[in-house]
């Protein structure tokens, strides 16, 4: 019903749902604005350096693995920076 209200689809409300609750999740915590950038999705992406060579899978699995661990430092010793 309220996509006929809307004059839209049930498959358009919920991507707009989606996206909205991808985007306020992923915003707040950007581990290294330097490093990443919020993609138009709102989901974290490694930032793009003109000139530089494509990314590799390695080098993805070794910042995805140094975030992991960063994480896990900060739920083990929440009050240590």
């Amino acid at each position: 019903m309220l996509a006929a209200r809307r004059k839209t689809t049930l498959k358009a409300i919920i991507e707009s749902a989606l996206r909205l609750e991808i985007r306020t999740v992923s915003e707040p915590e950007n581990p290294g604005p330097a490093r990443f950038e919020v993609g138009p999705f709102g989901i974290l992406r490694i930032r793009k350096v003109p000139g530089s060579l494509p990314t590799t899978l390695a080098q993805v699995d070794a910042a995805r693995d140094e975030l992991e661990e960063e994480e896990f430092r900060r739920a083990i010793h929440p009050n240590r920076t």
